[in-house]
């Protein structure tokens, strides 16, 4: 398979959201997506492409600050990739593969 037909090919991932933000995205805890395998750019679809397509096509609620602050997963959520915690992973830089699995669950309480 060549790199061009490899490239408009979708990239099948699952989103789950818990701790509070499934509310800002329609109350869904999960979401099967498939993404473009690679950015406008040409590159590899990484997690900073996928924290600004949730904020820009699934997020059904205006509060876009309880999910990112600066372009980034703010502070008190916490993000697996399956199952280990994304800073292990290389954060914004990791390149999503075939049916990962990416959990953002918010650490923060109200009182």
């Amino acid at each position: 398979m060549d790199t061009d037909s490899k490239s408009a090919q979708g990239l099948p991932i699952v989103v789950e959201f818990s701790g509070g933000l499934e509310l800002l995205f329609s109350n869904q805890r999960k979401h099967k997506l498939s993404l473009p395998s690679r950015d406008g750019k040409g590159h590899a679809t990484n997690m900073a492409y996928l924290v600004r397509y949730l904020c820009d096509n699934l997020m059904s609620d205006a509060r876009q600050d309880m999910f990112v602050v600066d372009d980034t997963v703010r502070p008190g959520v916490l993000v697996l990739i399956n199952d280990a915690d994304w800073e292990l992973e290389g954060e914004h830089q990791y390149e999503l593969k075939k049916n990962d699995n990416v959990l953002f669950v918010s650490t923060l309480h109200g009182g």
